[in-house]
């Protein structure tokens, strides 16, 4: 039985097995649901109960057309329905989007939404992938994406915000600006899918500005939202002739019964929707304090109704989720068909604090040997040939021996000392402590953005603050990013002359100079020989220049650094973002909230 289960994993080239086909293999009964990401909280089980009782006539009779449904979504939405064209699910809108007006090539960032890269490629289109890196917690920068998307000559662009799988988000004001920066090319998709789980900015979504734009088009999900994937349907967004463009090539009758009373009964159950939003973000910042504590484990900071875990440094993904479906009853999503991404990364959907509990204790099973199975981790001293696709990062966590942030922080605070390799740029490995690059910070919603970014967040790119690692000693320097001079000691009565101010740490023997970088000088003289501050690289660290942290016995501390340096037991009241409101319906200007709909009722 388990082997027929696990088997449907490996038949699905770039999906998850439905769970109709993993109950049809199993006892009957289908496992704890954390791979399909949909609300746990809505419809509520009074509003299940009024389905069910209208069951036969759903099924039985033809739904109205697709215009009468639609027009009732914009009352409730407050959209102008010529703007909107309401699809069989996103899927169906992305399939006529790619069809209708992809003519030659797409850019994406990468890993995403599979249908994405899939669909264009599927008829014949150049699909330009963008990298997110994993050194940057997978962070996109806007900035660099445009102007990827203008090396390669691409014509449409796609963002989806939050980004699926890692839950990444970007600021509205960061979006505009990037759509009017692209206003040349044939199209702009904004998918916003996921949006209406973000609590970082009271409005985020860009549908207004949208119906404004001659080249932009908003995606929007139902089914995740209100939990009912099963149902399919969501819509679109976008200035009247391309709405209409993508309406007048859908079936009459593309929507079901179903989709119809759900969207006819949506407005007296304003309140609950909002109440099911506000507890699953509550339990998506829970659920990330208690992954979080899991030795080795990273937990990447999400605006999503999910989030995106690497698995500790020699924990293979498919084995991880056999055994979790097999063992516990528990199903996962392993990311590594997803492009982009790799076998040693899962998504989780933010699910009941009941049902965490269970999955971490799958976890902690299945990962560290806690049962007669034994451990899916290998021992260190072993090795592992796995690769995370990321040479940088993988370099890094086997120098510190997995030993996390206190082996990254010694790491960094020894550069240039036998045996260890200079701290990584911005960008190529690792993030750098918060004293080496502060991120400049948004002041409209509170999130962060990255060092790489032009000041004031011109280009938008979110990122989480950086503490400084606490295992850095206070007098020891922090390497400062790459493009800012050394600072030079105070003893020192001028500065060097140009050629002499080479970016090793290390001087030659003949320089008639101290290096500048040395927080340690002999203390009787500003001027101490050239070979007493540093060892030759065979001879071990003296007190002059201390050696590097040993990495901590044991395992892996709970976290290494995500997104920005910060793990997710940092994140947990300290990631700067402000709860939004249980208001009703997020969303932009005129869209109606609870009150409004109860009396629209």
């Amino acid at each position: 039985m388990a082997d027929n289960v696990t088997s449907l994993f490996r038949s699905t080239a770039a999906h998850s097995p439905s769970m109709a086909a993993l109950t049809r293999e199993s006892d009957g009964a289908g496992p704890v649901d954390f791979c399909i990401p949909c609300n746990p909280y809505f419809p509520t089980p009074a509003m299940f109960e009024e389905m069910a009782a209208r069951l036969r006539d759903i099924i039985t009779y033809y739904p109205s057309s697709a215009d009468t449904i639609t027009a009732e979504l914009c009352s409730l939405l407050q959209l102008p329905p010529q703007c909107v064209a309401m699809g069989n699910g996103s899927t169906e809108l992305i399939t006529w989007i790619d069809h209708l007006l992809v003519r030659e090539s797409l850019a994406v960032p990468v890993p995403t939404f599979g249908r994405w890269t899939d669909q264009p490629m599927e008829t014949g289109k150049r699909v330009d992938m963008f990298p997110l890196q994993e050194s940057s917690g997978f962070a996109l920068d806007l900035a660099q994406y445009a102007e990827f998307i203008r090396a390669r000559g691409t014509r449409v662009a796609v963002i989806c915000n939050p980004n699926n799988p890692d839950g990444g988000f970007l600021h509205k004001h960061a979006v505009v600006q990037f759509m009017d920066a692209m206003a040349d090319l044939d199209l702009v998709v904004i998918d916003e899918s996921f949006l209406e789980f973000a609590d970082a900015e009271a409005e985020p979504s860009v549908v207004q500005e949208a119906m404004l734009r001659p080249n932009v088009v908003v995606l929007r999900s139902l089914g995740k939202n209100f939990g009912l994937h099963g149902i399919r349907f969501g819509y679109l967004v976008a200035n009247p002739a391309l709405a209409g463009r993508v309406r007048s090539m859908l079936p009459k009758w593309n929507l079901n019964s179903f989709a119809e009373h759900v969207v006819f009964m949506l407005k007296e159950h304003g309140a609950e929707y909002a109440q099911s939003l506000q507890q699953v973000r509550r339990d998506r910042l829970d659920m990330s304090g208690q992954l979080s504590s899991l030795p080795g484990l990273t937990v990447y900071p999400s605006q999503g109704n999910f989030l995106f875990v690497r698995l500790p440094l020699g924990a293979e993904g498919t084995v991880v989720r056999d055994r979790m479906l097999t063992e516990h009853r528990i199903l996962v999503r392993e990311c590594g068909n997803k492009i982009g991404s790799s076998s040693r990364f899962l998504r989780l959907v933010v699910r009941p604090q009941v049902d965490v509990r269970r999955l971490v204790s799958g976890l902690e099973q299945v990962l560290y040997g806690t049962n007669r199975r034994g451990a899916a981790v290998p021992e260190r001293a072993t090795g592992t040939s796995y690769s995370s696709g990321t040479a940088a990062v993988d370099r890094l966590v086997s120098e510190t021996n997995g030993a996390g942030t206190r082996g990254l922080a010694a790491q960094a605070a020894g550069a240039g000392a036998p045996g260890l390799a200079a701290a990584p740029a911005v960008g190529t490995g690792m993030p750098l402590p918060a004293a080496a690059s502060a991120s400049p910070v948004d002041a409209g919603g509170g999130m962060p953005m990255p060092a790489a970014a032009s000041p004031g967040g011109q280009h938008g790119v979110s990122s989480m603050p950086q503490p400084v690692p606490r295992s850095v000693p206070a007098p020891q320097p922090v390497p400062e990013p790459v493009g800012r001079p050394l600072p030079v000691p105070a003893q020192m009565p001028q500065p060097l002359a140009p050629a002499a101010q080479a970016p090793s740490p290390f001087p030659e023997p003949t320089s008639p100079f101290p290096e500048p970088t040395s927080p340690f000088p002999e203390p009787t003289s500003p001027f101490p020989e050239p070979t007493s501050p540093f060892p030759e690289p065979a001879m071990p660290a003296t007190a002059a220049f201390p050696a590097p942290m040993p990495a901590p016995a044991g395992p892996t501390p709970p976290g290494v650094p995500a997104r920005g340096g910060l793990t997710a037991a940092q994140v947990r009241g300290t990631n700067g973002l402000s709860t939004a409101p249980a208001t009703g319906w997020p969303g932009p200007q005129g869209w109606p909230n609870a009150a409004g709909m109860d009396q629209a009722g």
